[in-house]
């Protein structure tokens, strides 16, 4: 086996983007009609209607509903951008997709002025088009016809060209205006959240009637509200609604029964073992390794608690501590950690509004703690339109602070043969959630599926979470009790995690995309109905096979900041034998970006694409996994659905792999003056404010020998020659290192 390598001291080069340009051009093989045009501008009228006698806000919200999944680049550009301080980028309030999941409504917040003139605008763009186009459409070969276009009397109709083009491709994708509203039912209390519209909830609700507590407010625009609040606000105001879900969750179910066994209660006091944060039921400190945990219970003491609110906390932080002796054949050779408690719910249920204001305040306080563990999960499912609340928190305190969340993917028992959706807050993108698989790496019966947002992979990864043909042993307050449940994976995995980063010094980004690189192979991509459970795959038990690779692999970690739209190194000096690259490659990118929950669908505000592969001395780095997109500069078209579906756009996770079956032969050298390898990390902001500069990523890198031979000695010789600096992670020296910096110096 081979140590993986770390790659420092090379780093990363920065470059802006190079200047957008370029002609208005209709999609190729597109006909525009006048009575789509006619459409359209009817649609805007009624929008217009709708708002006439409603002075709630001073703007309008008005949605636009694409005949596709839109690509940023395709998204109106000339309707509802007839002021200069509002263009249609800007004003997205939200985004969503059709019950079809194959088309985006996007809601925007304009200006009635705004609305006024694109009216204004779209009856005269009609009224030209109807003089020249009205008989048979105008084709996109016409439309790149300069002599048919330059010679129209846009000043007769007060238009520029610009603009005239521009509502035209516009009308290529969009089918029609109008409002969207709430469509929620029989909702008890609830958390609602209204469309940003630059007006306080608390202010909007002030003006039909309701007055709430600032300390219901989560921020300027989502609000804890009682049922018959809710039903209020659902029956006035439904089109200002963006999203609302019930506040009280019950924690979903797990398995679990008796035993007459009972773990070994000799183990030693800790020492300056790593600490992993715990936020569950409560915890039972008369059990045996109760000095290994910190506990504070955060449920008021005037709230009556049961024996049975100790049970699920007590039983998860049991396995960090001491998973090995609970669990001999899940021994990871991690040893134990210790734990910070937080108890702040009740095995009934809990207030998701209140747990999430508590996380906020727990993790900033305890800004030492680098790895979160969270077992707690809803029964219901999570939003085929909207992050869950408590997803949206945990994805802001993951890109503000320097710590990971390993959540528990929940559990229900399947009905007639189906599944049931994740429920929250398993749907947090940034955080590293976890399915529970059979000991035979099949996914159990309690499992539920993804995707998140119809899009994004959940679960992230799965481990042994125990069932009824094997059990995982936990110690609760009367003693072992066998469990099974997404509850007690997700600890197992907290311990690597924790490892990875306290130990083995990696950061959240390397660590998170170590440990979903180790389960993935070479086959091949995972099939959709696997991904939906197990996500990318079962992680390895011991942290000795996360940390080490083949002996024909070359693996190694990289890592930088994106600061510009390209963040690039040329300086991979993959082993050349016989004038080839006797390797294929994979790669695992891992960055936390800024998410907006306002934004619906569209929730990162950061897309970060790795390519990586052979320079090209003409064409820069040829893409191992052949993903031509370079966003809106693309030198072949790449529908965004499919940008989305194939090439995982927006997702803050990436493998980009070729399989074994693809390359049985050594690859070619394509420049010779440089014959490196390279990577590229591109950079693109969905909302315009930059939230992509300063994003840190971690990428692991797999080359492995097609026939088998060893040549990590070569690699490693080469990078040093080249100027990087080469470390290996070997675990007995990081050991030592951890333990050294533990040390308390006495100074005389």
């Amino acid at each position: 086996m081979n140590n993986i390598l770390t790659l420092r001291g090379k780093p990363f080069e920065h470059r802006s983007r190079p200047a957008a340009g370029g002609k208005i051009q209709l999609p190729a093989g597109s006909c525009v009609k006048l009575n789509h045009l006619n459409d359209l501008h009817a649609s805007l009228i009624d929008v217009r209607k709708f708002w006439e006698n409603k002075d709630i806000i001073t703007g309008v919200l008005i949605s636009v509903y694409y005949n596709r999944i839109v690509s940023k680049s395709n998204r109106i550009n000339g309707y509802l951008n007839a002021k200069k301080d509002e263009n249609p980028t800007d004003t997205v309030a939200g985004a969503r997709f059709n019950s079809g999941k194959n088309k985006h409504i996007i809601t925007h917040f304009v200006s009635k002025e705004n609305l006024d003139k694109t009216i204004e605008t779209s009856k005269q763009i009609i009224a030209l088009f109807d003089a020249f186009f009205a008989k048979s459409g105008l084709t996109s070969d016409e439309f790149d016809n300069a002599a048919v276009l330059d010679a129209l009397p846009y000043s007769d109709y007060s238009l520029s060209k610009t603009a005239f083009k521009q509502y035209l491709r516009d009308s290529c994708f969009v089918e029609n205006f109008g409002i969207e509203k709430i469509h929620e039912k029989d909702l008890n209390r609830s958390v609602v959240t209204f469309y940003d519209v630059n007006v306080n909830a608390i202010d909007i609700l002030n003006k039909i009637g309701i007055t709430v507590p600032h300390s219901n407010m989560l921020d300027s625009v989502t609000v804890l509200l009682d049922e018959k609040n809710t039903e209020v606000v659902l029956k006035k105001i439904p089109y200002l609604v963006a999203m609302a879900v019930e506040d009280f969750s019950s924690l979903a179910p797990d398995d679990f029964m008796s035993s007459d066994c009972l773990p070994s209660n000799q183990i030693p006091s800790p020492a300056n073992e790593p600490v992993i944060g715990v936020i569950d039921t409560l915890f039972d400190s008369s059990v045996y390794f109760s000095e290994w945990v910190e506990y504070h219970d955060l449920i008021s003491d005037e709230i009556h608690k049961e024996p049975e609110d100790y049970n699920h906390g007590t039983g998860v932080t049991s396995l960090i501590v001491d998973a090995p002796n609970l669990n001999p054949k899940l021994d990871d050779g991690c040893g134990r950690f210790k734990v910070r408690h937080f108890g702040v719910a009740l095995h009934k249920g809990f207030s998701g509004f209140s747990i999430i204001q508590q996380i906020k305040f727990i993790v900033s306080q305890n800004l030492d703690i680098k790895v979160w563990n969270l077992s707690l999960g809803s029964r219901e499912e999570i939003s085929e339109n909207s992050i869950s609340i408590e997803g949206a928190v945990l994805d802001e305190i993951q890109y503000e602070y320097d710590v990971i969340f390993v959540i528990a993917g929940t559990n229900c028992k399947m009905k007639n043969n189906i599944r049931k959706r994740i429920g929250s807050p398993a749907d947090s993108l940034n955080s590293l959630t976890v399915n529970a698989v059979d000991f035979n790496n099949c996914p159990t019966d309690y499992a539920r599926r993804g995707e998140v947002l119809s899009f994004f992979i959940k679960p992230d990864i799965a481990y042994y979470g125990g069932d009824s043909h094997g059990y995982i042993n936990v110690c609760r307050p009367l003693g072992l009790e066998q469990a099974g449940g997404t509850s007690y994976a997700a600890p197992l995995v907290s311990r690597k995690l924790a490892y990875l980063i306290n130990i083995m010094g990696l950061t959240k980004e390397e660590a998170k995309a170590l440990l979903i690189d180790s389960a993935l192979s070479w086959k091949g991509k995972i099939s959709y109905e696997d991904a939906v459970l197990k996500g990318h795959g079962v992680i390895p038990i011991k942290i000795k096979d996360i940390l080490s690779s083949d002996d024909d692999e070359i693996k190694f970690i990289v890592s930088d900041t994106s600061e510009k739209f390209d963040t690039y190194n040329y300086n991979f000096p993959v082993p050349i034998i016989d004038k080839k690259y006797p390797f294929i490659a994979r790669a695992t990118l891992c960055y936390f970006p800024k998410c907006t929950r306002n934004q619906g669908v569209d929730y990162t505000n950061t897309e970060l694409k790795i390519t990586f592969g052979r320079l090209d001395a003409s064409k820069g780095i040829k893409p191992i996994n052949n993903d031509m997109q370079h966003f809106d500069d693309a030198p072949v078209h790449i529908r965004e659905e499919s940008a989305r579906k194939v090439f995982r756009k927006w997702d803050n996770v990436k493998c980009v792999c070729e399989t074994f079956s693809e390359r049985k032969q050594a690859k070619d050298v394509l420049n010779q003056s440089n014959p490196q390898w390279g990577m590229s990390i591109k950079s693109v902001d969905r909302l315009g404010n930059k939230d992509g500069n300063g994003v840190r990523f971690g990428v692991v890198v797999t080359l492995k020998e097609i026939r088998g031979i060893n040549r990590i000695e070569d690699f490693i010789n080469q990078a040093s020659l080249k100027g990087w600096i080469v470390h290996r992670l070997e675990v007995e020296n990081q050991i030592d290192i951890y333990k050294a910096l533990g040390e308390n110096i006495d100074f005389k």
